[in-house]
C-alpha cells in the first residue's frame, strides 16, 4: 500500500513575542540560562523515580508576630535618604518600594535586593502614599531594620578619652520635621549624637526624608531623666549650653569649648527650669528683634556652624 509523503518538518520557529521576554527591570537578577542547565537527563529505566516532596507551607505571621515586626522596622522615605541609607547599611534593608520614574536609578538597589532574597515593589503613587502614610514620600520608600539607640551614658563611656565633641540634647522638641532639619545639621557639622527621651521620634519616615541621609551618620542616645543625662555630661567634662531669646551672651563674642552639650526646648516654652538651671552658658543668636525667636531647627544650626568653625 502506498502512503502519502510526509510533509517536511519546518525548521523556522514562530517569532517570540516582545512580551514573553524577561524585563531588566523587573528581574534584574535574571541571566541567560547556561547550556549545562539546559539539558534534559533521561530517567534511568532501572531504578524507580521518587515523587517531589511537597513544599512546606508557611504559617501566616499571628497579630503580636506582626506588630512585633512593625516595632522594629522604620521607613525611610525619599530619594536621598534611601539613597544613604542603603550606601551605609544594605544590611539593614528589608524590603523597598518605588515609582517606575525612580527605578533606573535604583537598579543597583534592586540587583541587591534581588540577590539577597529580598523584596521590592515598583508601585503607583497612591500605594506609596498608604506604605509611607505620606503624600511626601519622594517617589521612592524603604523598609529597613530600625538603628537601635544608645544609652547616654555608654555614649559617655564608650568616647571618654574624646578631647573635642559637640551633642545636642532636645527637651520636649518632637516635631518630626524639626528632627530631621536637626540630624541635617548635626550630621554636617560632625555632631556625634542627639539625647531625648523618645529615640524612635528620630526614625520617622518624616524625619529621614527631611535629614537627607543625616541621620545614617548621628547616633540617637536615650535617656528616661534629662536633667540626670545632662549632670552625667557634665561630669565627663562637657559645657552644657543653651539659648535665650532676652539673655545672655552673643552667639559670635562667646569662646565656646570643644566639648559641649547644646540644649534646645521646643519653640514655644523654651528648656524646663531644671535643664536651664544646669546650663553653663546661654547665648543669644544676634538680630534685628522683629521676631521672637527663630525655629529651633534654625538656631540648632546657627549655633553648630559657629561651634565647628571655632573648632578648625
Amino acid at each position: 500500500m502506498a502512503y502519502p509523503p510526509k510533509k517536511p518538518a519546518s525548521s523556522a520557529r514562530p517569532p517570540r513575542s516582545r512580551d514573553s521576554e524577561p524585563s531588566l527591570l523587573e528581574k534584574p537578577w535574571k541571566g541567560k540560562a547556561s547550556a549545562a542547565s539546559a539539558k534534559t537527563v533521561k530517567p534511568r529505566a532501572d531504578k524507580p523515580q521518587q515523587q517531589p516532596a511537597a513544599p512546606r507551607q508557611s504559617q501566616p505571621l499571628s497579630a503580636a508576630q506582626l506588630k512585633q515586626q512593625g516595632q522594629q522596622e522604620s521607613r525611610v522615605l525619599g530619594e536621598n535618604a534611601c539613597r544613604v541609607c542603603f550606601t551605609q547599611r544594605p544590611d539593614a534593608v528589608i524590603k523597598m518600594y518605588l515609582h517606575a520614574d525612580y527605578a533606573p536609578r535604583f537598579a543597583d538597589v534592586m540587583k541587591y535586593l534581588a540577590a539577597h532574597k529580598r523584596a521590592y515593589h515598583i508601585v503607583d503613587n497612591a500605594e506609596l502614599e498608604k506604605i509611607s502614610g505620606s503624600q511626601h514620600h519622594g517617589g521612592v520608600v524603604l523598609v529597613v531594620k530600625k538603628r537601635e539607640s544608645m544609652s547616654i551614658a555608654s555614649y559617655l563611656t564608650l568616647h571618654r578619652k574624646k578631647t573635642q565633641d559637640c551633642l545636642l540634647a532636645l527637651d520636649g522638641v518632637g516635631n518630626p520635621h524639626n528632627l530631621g532639619a536637626i540630624a541635617r545639621s548635626c550630621a554636617h557639622f560632625g555632631v556625634s549624637g542627639i539625647i531625648l527621651s523618645a529615640p524612635e521620634a528620630l526614625q520617622s519616615g518624616a524625619a529621614a526624608r527631611t535629614a537627607e541621609g543625616g541621620l545614617e551618620f548621628v547616633e540617637a542616645l536615650q535617656t528616661d531623666h534629662l536633667p540626670l543625662a545632662l549632670k552625667l555630661c557634665k561630669e565627663a567634662g562637657y559645657t552644657l549650653i543653651t539659648t535665650s531669646s532676652h539673655a545672655g551672651v552673643s552667639l559670635y563674642q562667646s569662646k565656646l569649648p570643644k566639648k559641649v552639650v547644646v540644649v534646645f526646648g521646643e519653640e514655644m516654652q523654651g528648656v524646663s527650669k531644671a535643664v536651664a538651671n544646669s546650663a553653663e552658658i546661654a547665648l543669644q543668636i544676634p538680630g534685628t528683634g522683629k521676631v521672637e525667636s527663630l525655629n529651633v531647627s534654625v538656631a540648632a544650626s546657627l549655633i553648630l556652624g559657629e561651634w565647628y568653625r571655632q573648632q578648625q
